[in-house]
C-alpha cells in the first residue's frame, strides 16, 4: 500500500517530521489532559482505600484489610522510587507518587 503524503510524491522529509513531532505533541497533551489528577481527588481516592481496608478487615479479617492497604502501600513506595530516579526529589516527589497512587478517584 502505497502511502499518501499531503505534499505529493516527492515528500520533504523535513516536513514530514514537524507534522509527524506535531501530532505527537498533540497527542501527549491529549493523554496529559485525559490522566490529570489533582490532590482533592487523590485525598478522595486515599480515603476510599482506608475505608476498603477497614471493610474488608471487618468482613473477612484483620489480614484481608492489611492486604488492601499493603497493596496500596506498595505502590506508593514503587511510584516513589519511580519518581526518584527520574530525578525529582524532595516534596515533589511525594506529592508525584501520592498523585499516581491515588489520584484515579478523579475518575469514579
Amino acid at each position: 500500500m502505497t502511502e499518501r503524503w499531503p505534499e505529493g510524491p516527492t515528500a520533504d522529509p523535513e516536513a514530514a517530521r514537524e507534522r509527524y513531532d506535531s501530532d505527537m505533541r498533540a497527542m501527549r497533551r491529549t493523554l496529559r489532559e485525559l490522566i490529570r489528577a489533582d490532590l482533592p481527588a487523590a485525598h478522595l481516592g486515599l480515603g476510599m482505600v482506608i475505608v476498603a481496608s477497614v471493610i474488608a478487615g471487618l468482613s473477612v479479617g484483620p489480614a484481608a484489610g492489611a492486604l488492601v492497604a499493603g497493596a496500596f502501600a506498595l505502590l506508593f513506595l514503587a511510584a516513589l522510587v519511580v519518581v526518584f530516579l527520574r530525578g525529582v526529589r524532595g516534596p515533589e516527589a511525594g506529592r508525584r507518587a501520592y498523585l499516581f497512587t491515588f489520584g484515579w478517584a478523579s475518575r469514579v
